[in-house]
């Protein structure tokens, strides 16, 4: 691939619903976090195909329930803005409201959330201000907790955006010929306002956008991005930007079953009619279809790729910024150290009667970085109490994980696999695999074609030890599959002791 072009996707990551701005030379994403914490990581890049973590919004979210796993739930779609000298994102939980934080310093610290509307099934939300002062939001609808789910409304906004104001008014219906209407951006240019807004449904949908001469209607729409003759199902939801040489382009995602919801980057254009157009033309009347590779933005300086970070040497003792837990943060689940992470052996909560990885909060993930690619660690159990564990670990609605195990006078290693039925029953085995000469141990797990993922373990450096079943990765609830370590307690202990893990690497084939 020349050096002069690129190739989707930009990210092969479950970067969710992802929004973006422009900050001067700087441009800023942000995507869905759902239940994962800490929240809505901050990614940044000067040249829009190579990205890199640089914060998270906030480290927990104070509402109840989050303290626990809470599947599917948290922070959804959230819209990216630069308004009066600093950044805003407005996000919404789908039973609890829409909310807000800002801030001066994206790589600092940002203001708590503030609720801004409590609603149930209010989603997606988008701000807007205007040049005259007035401040508007338009959001959708959570077909789940609103039955609605192919409107948008709008709203009078403070300007500060610390509420809304007055009645909300419907200004699009899809019913008919949106459906699943969501993901609502606001933009404005040469007079004209315009929402660019998914349609059809994550799996199978399209982009559209709106366009109105007043931010009250009336509207008009036309769908601008199709799947069309490409790999690229649902290509939509997501954000435009204009470079400072007049360039536009839109990011969007990509649903990709259990990697996720993967980032692509289209070129854009206006035509003399005031439409967008979005990808390579693809079926007349301006409708368009993704790219797979194009000549890289304009005008933007030349970088050496890189990605989200992945590998983690954990060299001040804490995880680094691609790692989520799978609920609020404790304080006791990190033991202070300055090399290595030192995770505690938690008790796991019961779930159903019974306590199982998959609704333990303090499994420590980070996203599949690509189709292919291997993990591993070196890990120690320090315990001394009976069925204290720690170990690598697959986490969806099907999981599986490689276990140090801490049994009454040796350590054994153990492969525990898992999966939600339809019916929301959690049936989780263990397999003992081999008595450990230690409390220490590598451990690998390689990921192959469609998630079909092998383990393996090896000590003091001998050849590495194959699991004998292979397990295949599954998606968890609206998040790709995710890799990562944990520690945990499976049985009532006065001291459960730790594991401790020297390295994190991840390697992509």
């Amino acid at each position: 691939m020349s050096q002069n072009t690129y190739q989707n996707p930009i990210l092969c990551a479950d970067y969710s619903d992802p929004d973006i701005v422009r900050v001067g030379d700087d441009f800023f994403m942000v995507s869905s976090s759902f239940n994962h914490m800490p929240a809505l990581p901050v990614l940044h890049s000067t040249d829009l195909v190579s990205w890199r973590i640089i914060n998270h919004v906030f480290a927990s979210l104070d509402l109840a329930g989050y303290d626990t796993v809470q599947p599917g739930k948290g922070v959804w779609a959230p819209s990216l803005r630069w308004h009066n000298d600093r950044l805003w994102v407005f996000f919404s939980t789908p039973d609890e409201g829409i909310f807000m934080c800002h801030t001066q310093d994206p790589w600092g610290a940002w203001s708590k959330p503030h609720c801004v509307q409590p609603a149930k099934g209010w989603i997606d939300p988008c701000p807007f201000w205007d040049e005259e002062g007035s401040a508007w939001l338009v959001h959708a609808f959570a077909h789940s907790r609103s039955g609605i789910k192919h409107k948008l409304q709008l709203f009078s906004m403070k300007p500060d955006g610390t509420a809304l104001q007055g009645e909300g008014q419907i200004i699009y219906d899809g019913s008919c010929d949106l459906p699943t209407l969501e993901g609502p951006k606001v933009y404005k240019r040469n007079g004209l306002y315009y929402i660019f807004a998914p349609a059809g449904g994550v799996e199978t949908g399209w982009q559209t956008v709106l366009r109105a001469p007043e931010m009250t209607g009336p509207w008009e729409a036309r769908n601008v991005l199709f799947q069309g003759e490409t790999a690229v199902n649902g290509p939509h939801q997501g954000g435009w930007v204009e470079l400072k040489n007049g360039e536009c382009w839109f990011v969007h995602f990509q649903d990709a079953h259990l990697y996720g919801r993967i980032v692509h980057l289209q070129p854009m254009s206006w035509d003399e009619d005031g439409w967008p157009h979005i990808g390579e033309p693809f079926g007349g009347a301006g409708a368009g279809q993704p790219v797979l590779r194009w000549q890289k933005p304009g005008g933007l300086p030349a970088v050496t790729p890189y990605a989200p970070q992945t590998s983690d040497d954990f060299a001040t003792g804490r995880p680094g910024l691609q790692w989520q837990w799978q609920a609020n943060p404790q304080p006791n689940w990190l033991i202070p150290a300055t090399q290595g992470l030192h995770l505690r052996c938690i008790l796991l909560p019961e779930f159903a009667g019974q306590r199982t990885l998959y609704a333990a909060p303090q499994l420590l993930l980070q996203k599949f970085p690509a189709f292919t690619f291997t993990a591993r660690t070196r890990a120690t159990l320090a315990a001394a109490e009976p069925e204290s564990c720690g170990g690598l670990i697959i986490y969806g609605e099907r999981y599986a994980a490689l276990v140090i195990v801490r049994r009454q006078q040796c350590h054994q290693l153990c492969y525990v696999h898992g999966w939600m039925s339809d019916a929301g029953v959690i049936r989780e085995q263990c397999q003992a695999l081999h008595m450990l000469s230690s409390a220490t141990c590598e451990l690998q797990v390689s990921v192959g074609e469609g998630g079909v993922s092998q383990f393996a373990w090896r000590e003091d450096g001998g050849a590495w030890q194959q699991v004998p079943r292979t397990f295949a990765a599954g998606k968890g609830k609206w998040v790709g599959a995710k890799v990562g370590i944990f520690a945990a307690a499976t049985a009532d202990a006065q001291d459960p002791g730790e594991c401790r893990f020297e390295d994190f690497v991840l390697e992509v084939r």
